[in-house]
């Protein structure tokens, strides 16, 4: 559901991209510059007191639908983990333009990247899909490589989207609430390609979070950033829990399929 009234202030959103960098830290599921975190802010935000440089920029993929709305976005080789501590140095605020061809990049001049995220056009065609598609007004969408679901991804038997769901989400009876349409799931994709971003859109439309075979995932909450986090970190359990089960050579009983 959309986020409702009152909408966060930038600084409440900034704050909590900070805080999702720390907790998915905790997870082993950013290392070194790996993930990237956007928000699509469907109010009026002003942005240049965090953010005073501007300059324009080509769009990597048409985004009509979010013309004259802001991006948040986390800076390419930067890590999630200090977002917390440095958000001017680690974000950007890209204003679309009408016509969603173009925008205005607003960043700080203690600015450490110099573009973007490498996965820049997923999280734009997944918001334009979404705005699109649900007139939502917030989207938070969240790319990470937590380590056990990643694994087990290497592993054929777990590279089939029915299987996946059956054998991960067995073992907690609180994972099906925030995972009650499963885990969609594709294959490897090169990273940052067009493949990866029409087969996470369209994955997207089904499930609030996508498996990228030996890659990561990527989770999405109208709601807030946290629960988009909170949906990595269930999934990453259930995995935790599969992975556990191998080691121990299969000796634990599941939840029943009914």
């Amino acid at each position: 559901m959309p986020l409702s009234q009152p909408h966060p202030s930038l600084d409440e959103l900034i704050a909590s991209i900070g805080e999702a960098g720390r907790r998915l830290n905790d997870l082993k599921a950013t290392e070194g510059a790996a993930g990237n975190i956007s928000l699509y802010i469907g109010w009026p935000v002003e942005v240049q007191r965090h953010f005073p440089q501007v300059e324009q920029i080509v769009l990597p993929q048409p985004a009509p639908a979010l013309g004259g709305k802001l991006v948040l976005v986390t800076g390419s080789g930067r890590r999630l983990r200090d977002v917390r501590t440095d958000p001017a140095g680690n974000l950007a605020a890209i204003m679309i333009n009408p016509g969603g061809l173009t925008a205005q990049m607003y960043t700080s001049p203690r600015r450490l990247f110099n573009r973007v995220t490498g996965e820049f056009n997923t999280h734009l065609a997944a918001h334009q899909d979404q705005v699109a598609r649900t007139n939502t007004s917030f989207q938070a969408l969240v790319h990470a490589q937590p380590p056990h679901i990643v694994y087990l991804s290497h592993m054929e038997a777990y590279r089939d989207q029915a299987s996946l769901n059956l054998r991960l989400l067995r073992w907690q009876p609180d994972t099906f609430a925030p995972l009650p349409g499963g885990m969609g799931l594709l294959p490897f994709l090169v990273p940052g390609s067009d493949a990866l971003m029409e087969a996470t859109v369209s994955g997207l439309r089904e499930h609030d979070i996508v498996v990228w075979s030996k890659h990561g995932v990527m989770s999405r909450s109208y709601v807030s950033v946290d629960h988009a986090t909170d949906i990595i970190e269930y999934a990453e359990a259930a995995a935790h829990y599969e992975y556990m089960d191998l080691v121990a050579s299969g000796r634990a009983e599941d939840l029943p399929v009914e």
